[in-house]
């Protein structure tokens, strides 16, 4: 994990970003992350 600055919270999975708080405008729901990161590898 990389520290991020102003509320910044981006996700990425071998480089690529699966995740942005900053694209969405919102944090990520209970269990979403491990649904992301399932997606990008199927």
């Amino acid at each position: 994990m990389i520290p991020g600055t102003g509320g910044v919270f981006e996700l990425y999975l071998d480089e690529v970003l699966i995740y942005s708080k900053l694209e969405t405008g919102r944090h990520t729901n209970e269990g979403e992350i491990l649904q992301l990161m399932e997606n990008a590898l199927s």
